[in-house]
C-alpha cells in the first residue's frame, strides 16, 4: 500500500477555494505537480445587509487573488440553499431535542464531498481538493483515510463520513505538512493570504454571541438549575445554550467547587449540575452510537479493539467496540471519559487510519439517577 499524495499527475482537479491559507497552498502545490487546476468558491450562508458576520464578499476576494497569482481560473457557486436545508435545519433540530450537534461533519458530508463533487464534476473534474489536514493511502482496491501529519490540526475526525467513492476522487495536498510549512510556502509564493487569520467556530455564527446567534431561530424556555439531590440552586435561560461539562454561564456561586452541566433533563426543562471538573457523574466508561458510517462500507468484526475520540482535539483513548447491532454501537472505553455528550460524534481510529464513526446518544453515567419528580 502507498499513501500517495498526488496520483494521475496532468489531471484536472477542482479544488474547493475557501479564500484562506489552507484551501490556496493546495491548489499551489496542485499547480507546482503539474495538475489542470481550477478554483471553485462556495457561497454556503446568505448574510443580512447588516451582518457582516461572515465576511464572504473579502473571502471570495481573496480567493481571486490567489487564483489570478496561480493562474487558474475562479468558478463560484451558491450552495445557501443547499446548505439551510441538508445542514442547517439539522442543526436547529439538534438543539431542539436538547443535544449539541457537529454542523461541520455534516457539512463535509453533505456539502463539501457531495454537492461540491457533483458541481466539480460538471466542471469536468477528475479530482477534488481541499485543505483539510488528513490523508488517503491507496490500497490495491480500497482507499484508507488517514490522520494528517500535523497533529494539531489534523481533521481526520470531521471527515469520518467519507466513503471509498469519495475517497477515490479526492485529493488532500496538505496531508504531509505541518501548518507552520503551509504559512511559510504561501509567504515564499507571494500569497498575500500567508498571514490571514484561521476561521474558527461555525461559519454561520461568526463572531457574535452563540446565545445571540440562536435565538434568532429557537425560542428560549427558561428553567430551573438543579443539583443532584432535587434542589433547585439558579435559573437557567434555555436548556440549547449549554452542553455536558461546560462551566461558564452558569451564574451559580457559593463555597466549594465550581459547578458543571452534567445532563438536561427535556421532559422537566431541568438543567442538573454537579461540582467539580471530574465529579463521577460526569465521567463515562460507555457510550452508544448511532448514524453509524464505516470508511471501507462495512461494520468492523465486533469485539474491535480501537481507539477514539469524543470531540474534536480531544486525544485518543483505547476502547473495544463490544457490539453494533439495529444500527447501533456498543463502546466501552479503558478508563473512564469526561462529559460525553449526545449529539456529539465519536470517531474510531486503528492507527493512522480512520475507520469511521457515529453521532453519540448518551455515555452510561448519567444525571437521571437524580430526584425525577422535581417539577419545572
Amino acid at each position: 500500500m502507498t499513501s500517495d499524495t498526488f496520483p494521475d499527475t496532468g489531471s484536472h482537479v477542482v479544488v474547493a477555494m475557501s479564500g484562506g491559507v489552507d484551501s490556496s497552498v493546495a491548489a499551489l502545490r496542485l499547480t507546482e505537480k503539474g495538475y489542470q487546476v481550477s478554483g471553485l468558491f462556495m457561497k454556503n450562508w446568505e448574510e443580512d445587509d447588516t451582518d457582516d458576520y461572515c465576511a464572504a464578499a473579502n473571502d471570495l476576494s481573496d480567493a481571486q487573488s490567489v487564483c489570478d497569482r496561480l493562474g487558474i481560473p475562479l468558478h463560484t457557486v451558491n450552495l445557501s440553499h443547499e446548505y439551510w436545508d441538508r445542514v442547517f435545519t439539522r442543526f436547529l433540530d439538534e438543539y431542539r431535542a436538547g443535544r449539541t450537534p457537529n454542523p461541520d461533519i455534516l457539512c463535509n458530508k453533505e456539502i463539501k464531498f457531495k454537492e461540491f463533487l457533483e458541481r466539480a464534476h460538471a466542471l469536468g473534474a477528475d479530482f477534488i481538493a481541499t485543505g483539510h489536514y488528513a490523508g488517503i493511502e491507496h490500497g490495491k482496491d480500497e482507499r484508507y483515510l488517514l490522520r494528517g501529519a500535523d497533529t494539531a490540526k489534523d481533521q481526520s475526525y470531521f471527515l469520518y463520513t467519507l466513503d471509498q467513492r469519495t475517497l477515490s476522487r479526492s485529493l488532500f495536498p496538505l496531508s504531509g505538512l505541518r501548518k507552520s510549512q503551509v504559512r511559510s510556502l504561501a509567504r515564499d509564493r507571494n500569497l498575500r493570504i500567508f498571514d490571514k487569520k484561521d476561521s474558527t467556530g461555525i461559519c454561520f455564527i461568526g463572531a457574535r454571541r452563540f446565545k445571540d446567534f440562536l435565538i434568532r431561530y429557537l425560542r428560549p424556555k427558561p428553567g430551573d438549575i438543579v443539583d443532584l439531590h432535587g434542589n433547585c440552586i439558579g435559573r437557567h435561560d434555555g436548556l440549547m445554550y449549554y452542553t455536558l461539562g461546560q462551566r461558564h454561564g452558569l451564574g451559580l456561586g457559593g463555597p466549594g467547587e465550581p459547578w458543571y452541566v452534567v445532563d438536561k433533563a427535556m421532559d422537566t426543562n431541568c438543567l442538573y449540575v454537579v461540582q467539580g471538573h471530574d465529579h463521577p457523574a460526569l465521567m463515562s466508561t460507555t457510550l452508544k452510537a448511532r448514524q453509524l458510517h464505516w470508511v471501507h462500507g462495512c461494520a468492523p468484526s465486533t469485539p474491535y479493539r480501537c481507539c477514539a475520540k469524543t470531540r474534536y482535539r480531544d486525544v485518543d483513548h483505547a476502547c473495544v467496540i463490544e457490539h453494533i447491532e439495529q444500527g447501533t454501537a456498543t463502546a466501552r472505553f479503558d478508563e473512564p471519559q469526561r462529559a460525553v455528550t449526545p449529539g456529539q460524534s465519536v470517531v474510531f481510529y486503528q492507527g493512522a487510519r480512520c475507520v469511521g464513526g457515529g453521532t453519540i446518544i448518551t455515555g452510561n453515567a448519567r444525571a437521571r439517577h437524580a430526584p425525577s419528580s422535581h417539577a419545572a
